[in-house]
């Protein structure tokens, strides 16, 4: 049996982690986005300026950022299933508690939204615990692969229902039924999940013995090597990818729609529906990258060579896509090039994001901790200079331009310092 292969006669226990980590990442880009339509309800009902909902919309990312690396810690003390289940119920609170907390003040819906990010920021470093005692090495593509999928599907949910809730039922509910959700997820999360397959009572032997001889099991809780780890370049070329890729994220996440409709002069329906055709695209190729990267390294191909394949295509991909929407005044047109860029970011799973299981598989939620400090940044700077430029310029060219320097930068730093083999720690 090879250490890829899945014992045939029940459904395997790591399945279930995979799906409920899936539905883990979903619930919590879910909640995040939500706030992005609620927002233009609570503007119009407590009479709030741009800037104000600006800083509403940017105060959830005070607790995301400074609770990564203290959450990477925790995980790798307690394990990925205490504070997976433990960031669930405190964010599904906090998200409840944004209508409440709205009525009340205005600060104290800004603590609620950060106190909302520092349950969030537990999110990956919890599933990269469990990937690192899972999945063995072979299979950990496909793992981040249907991980980060929830980031597109959550939030094209979101999307799609939340002003369909807020013109039924007002702002409210989205909080209350979106929060609900997340409850109902932790319960299920804490009655199927453990943080071994040496926890787990119902795992076959045959898993298990799959698992251990694969490498996937990772065992017990390691100081962190703080002074090894950051004097690796691989790690900064590591952090500095996750930087570049999520400032791509971020930026057309905000931006996407108000460029269909600014740019192209859309309907906001229709600005919408040709926002969401790149996420799709993204969700697919991630996917189809993450497949075709494990059965690469399955037949023998070298990781190294395979993570920098798929990372450099990935930014180049984004970055020339980027560069070719500038000036383009068809929306079929742009909605293909940002098709292009956003399905190319998706192929950046099966570059950098697997990384963080490779080359410190003992320290993977802590080090993803790290890297996604680096890759919050760009949710407040990022998103914040896009929008200063755009008024400068009265243009996205020129955010758009920046964008695709910074992705070049990152693909050159990562063919230059990254690798796949693990680090002396």
């Amino acid at each position: 049996m090879t250490s890829a292969s899945i014992p045939s006669s029940r459904w395997p226990k790591r399945a279930t982690v995979l799906v409920l980590c899936f539905l883990a990442t979903f619930v919590c880009f879910l909640d995040r986005v939500n706030m992005s339509v609620a927002v233009i309800a609570m503007q119009r009902e407590f009479g709030w300026s741009e800037s104000t909902k600006g800083l509403v919309l940017a105060s959830f990312f005070v607790g995301y950022l400074i609770f990564q690396v203290p959450s990477g810690r925790l995980a790798s003390r307690f394990g990925g299933r205490y504070v997976m289940a433990a960031a669930i119920i405190w964010w599904s609170l906090f998200t409840m508690l944004t209508p409440l907390a709205a009525m009340i003040s205005l600060p104290l819906l800004l603590l609620v939204r950060a106190g909302m990010g520092l349950g969030e920021a537990a999110t990956f470093p919890a599933a990269y615990n469990l990937g690192a005692r899972w999945f063995p090495p072979a299979e950990r593509s496909r793992f981040v692969g249907v991980l980060l999928s929830g980031i597109p599907v959550g939030t094209l949910f979101a999307l799609m229902t939340t002003g369909t809730i807020v013109r039924a039922w007002n702002w409210p509910v989205v909080f209350y039924l979106f929060g609900s959700i997340g409850i109902i997820l932790a319960l299920v999360w804490i009655a199927l999940i453990r943080n071994s397959p040496a926890e787990h009572p119902g795992i076959s032997a045959a898993e298990r013995d799959l698992l251990e001889q694969g490498g996937a099991a990772v065992r017990g809780v390691k100081v962190t090597p703080w002074r090894k780890l950051l004097s690796q370049p691989a790690v900064w070329a590591l952090i500095f990818n996750h930087f570049c890729c999520n400032w791509i994220l971020y930026v057309l996440l905000t931006w996407l729609p108000s460029y269909f409709t600014q740019v192209q002069h859309l309907s906001l329906i229709n600005a919408g529906l040709f926002s969401a055709a790149p996420w799709l695209t993204m969700v697919i190729c991630g996917n189809v990258a993450t497949a075709a990267a494990d059965a690469l390294i399955k037949r023998g191909s070298d990781v190294t060579l395979v993570r920098k394949a798929f990372q450099v295509a990935a930014l180049a991909g984004a970055a020339v896509a980027l560069l070719l929407v500038r000036g383009v005044t068809d929306p079929g047109h742009a909605m293909a090039l940002m098709c292009v860029a956003l399905g190319a970011l998706g192929m950046s799973w099966a570059g950098f994001s697997p990384n963080h299981l490779e080359i410190a598989p003992e320290h993977a939620d802590v080090l993803v901790g790290l890297s996604n400090t680096a890759g919050s940044l760009p949710g407040a700077i990022g998103v914040a200079i896009t929008g200063w430029l755009v008024d400068r310029t009265g243009s996205f060219d020129t955010p758009f331009f920046a964008s695709a320097c910074i992705a070049g930068a990152g693909a050159v730093v990562w063919l230059a310092l990254s690798t796949a083999r693990k680090l002396d720690l």
